[in-house]
């Protein structure tokens, strides 16, 4: 490890540790019990659309969460591979199905982690119960050139340390493009973000989009680098791959948000100022099931298989 990325560690580090310890003392200020979660084995029987899916992991422990993924995959008779880290920051352990055996991949990322006192419906059960979804449909639909393998990464609320472990340690050739799912299960436009210039993989996502009859600064939008909110893409980007972000957000809501997530004084007084949805349950313990839209939640399925489609 080299001097500059040790730095970069112990940054996102002390950022992760801040982020986390300060929804546990803002969440138990809000007060009110939680529901409980219902059994595992109940909530896997009815996971078979994605909101379904969102109680798989919804208001559970961070160790629950990643439990259910494994046993998830395990009860549908699906290979996957784990990928476990343990570093001064934290650890965890990551999941990997691929889909198709072709030599190009396209890296579909949700992680299945949350901030403490929060039931993480939207952040992030939601993106991944549409990977869960996503995975039924096209397993046996890839194109013959393209491998899409779908990450289950822990630890994202730790300055996404399962993605850059995954990135530091897992063999990254053939991947010619990133997406990390987040927030996507309120609202009706897609946004793709920290999107520095246009690429290759940004073309074939917008031409998808496009197919399926969405508009460019209308119920679609590519916005570039947020300064304060991150995600797992990150880590693949700083590897050189071309990583996004892909959020759901309420179109009427767009330019609210633009200001929002591009005012560093705004988003670290995050918990102090009024937020445009779907930040107004972001990091909270107003992050239930019941906020989520189930079309949504279809959208983005849609979405990815039309850009499994096109980077075929």
């Amino acid at each position: 490890m080299t001097g500059r990325s040790l730095l970069s560690d112990l940054g996102l580090y002390v950022r992760g540790r801040l982020n986390s310890r300060l929804s546990q003392l803002l969440n138990r200020r809000r007060g009110g019990p939680a529901s409980p979660p219902p059994p595992l084995t109940e909530a896997l029987g009815a996971a078979d659309t994605p909101l379904g899916g969102v109680r798989l992991l919804e208001g559970r422990s961070n160790a629950e969460r990643e439990a259910a993924v494994a046993r998830v995959l395990a009860a549908r008779g699906i290979p996957f591979a784990r990928h476990r880290f343990a570093t001064f920051e934290g650890r965890g352990e990551n999941f990997s199905v691929d889909l198709g055996s072709g030599d190009r991949v396209l890296l579909l990322i949700a992680h299945h982690d949350a901030v403490p006192g929060s039931p993480g419906a939207n952040d992030n059960a939601a993106a991944v119960a549409i990977l869960l979804r996503l995975l039924e449909r096209v397993a046996t639909r890839i194109p013959p050139r393209l491998r899409v393998r779908l990450l289950f990464t822990a630890a994202e609320e730790l300055g996404y340390l399962g993605a850059r472990a995954y990135a530091r340690h897992a063999p990254l050739g053939g991947i010619v493009g990133v997406l990390s799912l987040e927030l996507c299960g309120i609202g009706d436009s897609l946004a793709i973000w920290d999107v520095p210039a246009e690429t290759a993989f940004l073309g074939g996502i917008t031409r998808a989009l496009e197919a399926l009859g969405r508009l460019r600064d209308d119920t679609y939008h590519v916005v570039g680098r947020i300064p304060v909110f991150g995600s797992d893409h990150r880590a693949f980007a700083a590897a050189g791959i071309p990583a996004y972000g892909l959020t759901v957000v309420p179109g009427a809501e767009a330019e609210a948000l633009r200001r929002f997530v591009f005012s560093p004084v705004r988003s670290v007084l995050v918990h102090l100022v009024r937020r445009p949805p779907p930040f107004d349950t972001y990091h909270s313990s107003r992050d239930r099931g019941e906020t989520l839209n189930p079309a949504a939640l279809d959208a983005v399925v849609g979405a990815l298989e039309a850009i499994i489609a096109e980077m075929g």
